[in-house]
């Protein structure tokens, strides 16, 4: 009877030991709340031809000029992205979005504002028609990016460009920097370009 009873002891013994365990992990282990997503302050860049609503952490630059074209700039405003995308990642700080203009072009085509002869699709996109040209380009470990969606039908023939410079992530020592958000930047990049608001040519 006594080993029985011993036995009863020893179990209630590591039964009770288990219990105060568990509530004091259970008291000890610290809640997690959800990160705050920053809602990034947003301005309003305005011409007499357009209007866009960008980040304020971007960098607006009104004397910008694309010129891959020798001889024959394309006039308009870049946004830069924040040095805070860019550190600690491969993505270089020259990275940006611009809206461009060309006044005399007969025809409003994502393929005028590229140097590769490349062909231009059409795609609507919240009821806006863009004629959509991209190229992509590489070397000494660089890697370029660039998607015009030049606005079909505007006068003047307004484009926005989308400039991605990046560097190969194996080039760096592991751990050095991390891979960018390509997605993430896109979407922002889409935001400012469903932003854009045409104004209407004054007689």
């Amino acid at each position: 009877m006594a080993k029985y009873f011993v036995a009863a002891i020893a179990i209630l013994l590591v039964a009770g030991g288990a219990y105060y365990w568990w509530t004091m992990d259970a008291s000890t282990t610290p809640t997690t709340t959800p990160p705050v997503v920053q809602q990034t302050a947003t301005s309003t860049y305005a011409t007499t031809t357009f209007s866009i609503v960008f980040p304020q952490n971007f960098v607006a630059d009104d004397s910008y000029s694309y010129n891959q074209f020798k001889g024959k700039p394309i006039y308009g405003v870049k946004f830069t992205v924040p040095l805070t995308i860019a550190t600690g990642t491969n993505l270089s700080a020259d990275s940006y979005l611009s809206v461009e203009t060309l006044p005399r072009a007969n025809t409003c085509t994502g393929d005028i504002y590229v140097v590769p002869n490349v062909r231009a699709a059409t795609v609507t996109e919240s009821g806006v028609t863009y004629s959509l040209a991209t190229t992509t380009d590489a070397g000494a470990g660089n890697r370029y990016e660039e998607m015009v969606y030049a606005l079909e039908g505007s006068k003047p023939c307004t484009a926005v460009r989308y400039f991605l410079h990046s560097m190969a992530i194996e080039n760096f020592e592991p751990g050095a920097v991390r891979e960018y958000d390509h997605d993430a930047l896109l979407t922002a990049f889409d935001a400012m370009r469903h932003s854009l608001t045409l104004k209407p040519l004054t007689p």
